[in-house]
């Protein structure tokens, strides 16, 4: 599947926010979808305030605090980032 596939406005990311444990995006058609922080160690690792600021982009979530994002292909798809680990893995 091409990303363009994903890339439609019903998949466009509306809002989009983060609590102590997961990452929320609320897409145009209606769909709410979440992903647990730990899936996102550069999320999980900043403060509640560098989360709170986020840009929506068409196709992801920005968070320019920090300098990353997460595409909404990754999180309807569940992609991690390379390092995540789940918390009882953690070293």
């Amino acid at each position: 599947m091409t990303s363009l596939e994903f890339e439609t406005e019903g998949t466009r990311p509306v809002a989009a926010w983060c609590d102590d444990q997961y990452v929320f995006a609320t897409l145009a058609d209606g769909r709410q979808i979440r992903a647990p922080l730990w899936w996102y160690p550069y999320l999980e690792q900043a403060s509640e305030a560098e989360r709170a600021e986020v840009e929506l982009q068409y196709s992801g979530i920005w968070w320019p605090a920090i300098d990353e994002g997460v595409s909404i292909k990754a999180l309807l798809l569940g992609w991690k980032a390379p390092n995540a680990k789940a918390p009882d893995q953690a070293a």
